[in-house]
Order: structure tokens, then sequence, then C-alpha cells
């Protein structure tokens, strides 16, 4: 049996890097952040991308744990997961200290 050199935290330090690993989710979680929640139809009249691309940004976020979509028919509200956010920003501290 090999011995796993990769840690849980450094698994979870790449999931949330590569959420981040593009500029307009950067983008998006800063403006999540500011806006406290966010309809994604407010946030496509905000950003010059295709709703279809803005979807697929979301869904990045949202599987990265690093925001949270509570669906109030027919629109979804977007929120940052300040547990999550918290724990990624700690996780990356740790890695290069």
């Amino acid at each position: 049996m090999t011995k796993e050199i990769i840690s849980k935290e450094q698994k979870e330090a790449a999931r949330f890097a590569k959420a981040l690993g593009h500029p307009m989710r950067v983008y998006i979680l800063q403006y999540l952040w500011k806006e406290a929640c966010c309809y994604s139809g407010d946030l496509s009249e905000v950003l010059p991308i295709a709703k279809s691309t803005l979807s697929q940004h979301l869904k990045e976020l949202k599987k990265a744990g690093l925001i949270k979509g509570e669906t109030e028919a027919p629109r979804i509200k977007y929120c940052i997961d300040k547990e999550n956010l918290e724990k990624a920003q700690n996780l990356m501290q740790s890695l290069f200290s």
C-alpha cells in the first residue's frame, strides 16, 4: 500500500484555488461580499457575460463551497458561505507559513 502524501487540507486548498482560478469568479465573490446576497438575475445585469457563463461560474463557486444558493422560485439567491471562505483563507495562509 502506498502512503498518501496529499493531505486533506491540501486537497481542500486545491478545491478552493480551482474555484478562484478565474478572474470573473474572484469578481463575483468580491461582489457578493459587498452585497451580502444577490439574485442571479441581478448579477447578470451587472456582469458583461452571458447568463449561461454566469451560471457556470456560480456553479463552480458553489461546488467549492464558497457560496450558497437558495432557491426562491423562480430565482436563486446567492450568498457567501462565510464559514467556508474563512476556512479557505486559513488554509491558504497555513500552506505557506
